[in-house]
């Protein structure tokens, strides 16, 4: 949901090279629902998903044998992942709006990584499309705070905040957590990594028919979003968000897509202070400094809001919660037949997000430490 974004240039070099990205558009959109098969799995209490949704939740997906996993399971399995994806956004725009030096080191590794999660939005509803869907969004746009929809890493409560070194490890970090990173207590749930890889098997055991009618093709950053019409096209596209993102196998040398690390390596890096390297086949955490950055003090957004704001402050949650609605009708559009036009509506859309979000940033809360920050509901959610 950030557009127009210049890298800013940096006056030292990394043991790793970063490759720089220009944020062009969020992507991510509404759908009918999908065609009922008798392979689905129904949404139960407690896994992570709303009424308003209807999606599954990963683990029982997961559970469904391999034989039954047919075109109506892609359909669910793919609008929980357009659902993960856009869960990633709020969180980390957040962190992001709230640093005040967006020239720093850690702010870059946000901002490129905010890109990653729009791009990875784009390819997921591209693959719903190609199977007949379309994605949903805007009546399953996630709560704050709140699990990760599908119950993926059901002991991860997501919460919007400023950047913190508590936010990072808690939030970030655990969001992006890959199926074996450098240390790992419990695997209690299935990982989003497990997840795309039965969604991967999937494709290739049910073969089914892929149409790029309805898909886009839009430049984000410094990937090229495309419209998918082979198994090929399927593997490669998940193959870059495992990359990229969550997936990442337990050695991060395999995770430097592009010359820079996955997701939860590079928030490694914000949390621990120094770049990742690899010392005598060992990766640790003791490369360059990176300095955290001076943040605006955004507190948690409680469960349901901001209790009792003034006059001043409800005037721009209620601006910031009415584009961001306006933003997800737009990229509903664009993929339910909207194209590139709804698309370009979206990302001037998006661009009126950001101030009034620094402008609750830099409102203090009376009797309470902290300031305020965007929450991230749509009206219609209230």
């Amino acid at each position: 949901m950030v557009t127009g974004v210049r890298e800013e240039p940096s006056g030292s070099k990394t043991p790793l090279g970063r490759r720089t990205f220009v944020a062009s558009a969020v992507l991510t959109a509404t759908a009918p629902a999908a065609v009922a098969a008798p392979a689905r799995a129904a949404a139960l209490p407690g896994d992570g998903c709303t009424a308003a949704s209807g999606c599954s939740s990963v683990a029982r997906l997961l559970a469904v044998p391999h034989a039954g996993r047919d075109v109506g399971w892609l359909r669910d399995a793919l609008q929980v992942a357009v659902e993960l994806e856009l869960a990633t956004l709020p969180p980390y725009l957040c962190a992001w709006w709230s640093i005040e030096d967006r020239g720093s080191h850690a702010a870059r590794l946000i901002r490129r990584i905010i890109g990653d999660e729009m791009f990875h939005m784009g390819v997921v509803c591209n693959l719903l499309v190609a199977v007949g869907g379309r994605p949903r969004i805007s009546a399953a746009a996630p709560s704050y705070p709140g699990p990760l929809p599908g119950g993926v890493r059901s002991g991860v409560n997501v919460y919007l905040s400023g950047l913190t070194r508590s936010f990072v490890h808690d939030v970030m970090m655990a969001i992006e957590a890959p199926e074996e990173p450098l240390a790992r207590d419990t695997r209690d749930a299935p990982t989003i990594g497990e997840f795309y890889d039965d969604l991967l098997d999937a494709f290739r055991s049910a073969s089914p028919d892929l149409t790029t009618r309805g898909q886009l093709s839009e430049r984000i950053g410094a990937d090229q979003l495309k419209p998918v019409g082979s198994l090929d096209g399927v593997e490669e596209a998940i193959g870059i968000i495992k990359e990229q993102g969550e997936g990442t196998t337990s050695s991060p040398e395999d995770a430097f897509g592009d010359d820079h690390p996955a997701h939860y390596y590079a928030f490694g890096e914000i949390y621990h202070g120094r770049q990742l390297r690899e010392e005598d086949g060992v990766w640790k955490f003791t490369g360059a400094a990176v300095p955290f950055p001076a943040a605006r003090p955004m507190a948690r957004v409680p469960s349901g809001g901001w209790p009792h704001p003034a006059k001043q402050v409800a005037t721009l949650l209620d601006r910031f919660d009415t584009a961001y609605a306006e933003v997800l009708g737009s990229l509903e559009h664009a993929w339910d037949g909207g194209g590139a036009r709804a698309l370009g509506t979206a990302v001037r859309q998006m661009r009126g997000l950001e101030t009034p979000a620094v402008q609750l940033m830099e409102t203090t809360i009376p009797d309470a430490p902290g300031n305020y920050g965007p929450q991230f509901r749509p009206p219609a959610a209230g």
